[in-house]
């Protein structure tokens, strides 16, 4: 197989921070990540929605860079920045001409070191994240469907089912005692990998690091609950109102396989033969011949992420939206017929091999995709180093995808595509609700 052979080095600090550095210098540019092990579904319980709002207040200001500073720095510097939330990491990144590269380090040092946590960023973030559930959920068709609806009916373990932009009523009970102590506990070196990318040589990126990041004091172990759950054995159902939108959905999810495991590899692939866009079986069935489905999505971590940035219980989602005068039962067992001839019948070679193809093709797109310069390799590589320790993955982990064969893939679709082991939720519009038989 060709293996990639993208450029890794890495290291960690005395304080247990880890870096990572790929080395290009094709442009003048410089990629850096920060990765904390702290997201949706490792948060404390009763604490829900706090690695979301850590998110907002690490943008409010430090020891040494005022509130707002960071952003003006980096976007005076030519750069832009972002950060965001996910199942098992939040992150936070930059990317600016390679000269303002140690401007950076020492603006996220800054924060790691001494955020600034006080009443009143608290109150401010608090109010902006409650703002961001009443505009982005609330108050949108189809909000938080099925991401924030699907888990609570799918899992019965807390950290994976409750609410992760948080309930009110935990955000409100947030003392700032809290919040300090949150931050002390998931906001430390030990807990964290730091990415540069780009136009660094690792020599002078290592040594930048242990100057800015070397004299941060390490924490404790951060707790983590464990987030594994019992064996399903029955189908679960739940559903949902939809209070703008017209047409009705529902969104169905098998549990996934452990990642880097062969059935892993296998789901990955059985995913992209049932979701692989208009070309998937699930939209050429429901959208393209039977007309039923006005629109098909879904994969593994939808919408959230993909198969390699997570790391617990997971679902294969699939997400569909069926013209009203066709009832959900209906819309149910053509979708159940589509799993079921997975099933029986399987994926002749001629169908799997365009989709390996498409496979390798995306994770090449990835690693120089997103939302700025090398942000895809710089979020696998940190995946791998907070997951599994091996940032070197990134040159490697194609091989078991490619390798599946069709045999692995129907047995897939038989061990995991099983009514007993799904969830469903329906998501029903409030105006119209009379269904056709």
């Amino acid at each position: 197989m060709n293996t990639l052979q993208i450029r890794v080095e890495s290291k960690t600090l005395a304080n247990g921070l880890r870096v990572v550095i790929a080395p290009d210098a094709a442009a003048p540019i410089v990629t850096v990540g920060v990765y904390y092990k702290i997201g949706f579904r490792l948060e404390p319980r009763g604490r829900s929605g706090f690695a979301h709002l850590f998110e907002h207040m690490m943008f409010q200001g430090s020891a040494n860079a005022p509130k707002m500073a960071h952003i003006k720095l980096i976007n005076s510097s030519g750069g832009t920045l972002n950060g965001s939330t996910r199942y098992d990491v939040t992150n936070y990144f930059e990317a600016v001409p390679s000269n303002a590269l140690e401007r950076v380090l020492w603006l996220e040092a800054d924060r790691m070191r001494s955020l600034q946590v006080d009443d009143e960023n608290l109150r401010n973030q608090r109010d902006v994240v409650k703002e961001e559930v009443r505009v982005n959920v609330l108050n949108q068709p189809y909000g938080g469907f099925p991401w924030l609806d699907l888990p609570p009916v799918a899992f019965r373990n807390w950290a994976n089912a409750h609410n992760f932009y948080g309930d009110f009523a935990d955000l409100d009970a947030a003392t700032l005692v809290d919040v300090q102590a949150f931050f002390k506990t998931y906001y430390a070196p030990n807990n964290a990998v730091l990415l540069l990318l780009g136009d660094v040589q690792p020599e002078e990126g290592f040594a930048l690091a242990q100057k800015h990041f070397g004299g941060i004091a390490a924490g404790a172990a951060p707790p983590f609950a464990d987030p594994s759950e019992p064996e399903q054995t029955a189908e679960r159902r739940g559903s949902v109102e939809e209070k703008f939108g017209t047409l009705p959905a529902m969104a169905i999810g098998y549990r996934a396989p452990e990642r880097r495991t062969k059935d892993w590899c296998a789901m990955a692939l059985l995913d992209q033969a049932l979701h692989g866009g208009r070309a998937g079986r699930i939209y050429r069935r429901l959208v393209l011949e039977k007309q039923i489905a006005v629109d098909t999505e879904g994969g593994i971590h939808y919408p959230m992420g993909d198969i390699f940035d997570y790391n617990g219980p997971m679902q294969m989602v699939t997400r569909i939206m069926h013209k009203p005068e066709i009832s959900a039962e209906a819309t149910l067992a053509e979708f159940d017929a589509v799993i079921r001839e997975m099933q029986e019948q399987g994926i002749a070679a001629d169908e799997l091999e365009p989709i390996k193809v498409k496979f390798r093709s995306d994770y090449y797109s990835t690693l120089e995709g997103g939302s700025m310069p090398r942000y895809g390799l710089m979020h696998l590589l940190a995946c791998f180093t907070l997951f599994d320790d091996q940032p070197q993955l990134v040159n490697t982990i194609l091989d078991g995808f490619l390798a599946v064969t069709p045999e692995e893939v129907q047995a897939a679709a038989r061990k995991y595509l099983c009514p007993e082991k799904r969830a469903i939720v329906f998501r029903q519009p409030v105006a119209g609700k009379k269904e056709a038989a």
